[in-house]
């Protein structure tokens, strides 16, 4: 993690809007592969790229089903994701906490 706690794995604008569609759902709760590549408009290389980089850092998981004759993906964010998360939220909450509360210049 940086620094100013912007996890550099959470700030890429792709894997945030996965982590955050994700953390939208009820804990436990997951979506399918093709549900997720949906609504966040991704190629499915793309998105898988994304979710593998999730994966191997423990934030999200993964587990195919079989869905009748086909086989289906479903993606969940996992505990350590969410914390992940929340921690990225409070971190950019620091941030910008005191954005036009004081001159830059002055330090007031």
């Amino acid at each position: 993690m940086a620094d100013d706690g912007l996890d550099p794995l959470i700030h890429v604008p792709t894997r945030l809007r996965i982590v955050a569609t994700l953390a939208a759902l009820p804990d436990g709760d997951a979506l399918s592969f093709t549900r997720l590549q949906d609504m966040l408009e991704l190629t499915p290389g793309n998105l898988i790229i994304q979710l593998r980089k999730l994966e191997d850092a423990g934030y999200l998981s993964s587990e195919k089903v079989k869905n009748g004759s086909s086989q289906q993906t479903n993606v969940a964010l996992t505990s350590r994701g969410r914390k992940a998360l929340d921690a990225y939220t409070q971190a950019l909450r620091n941030l910008l906490g005191g954005i036009g509360e004081r001159d830059p210049l002055s330090g007031r």
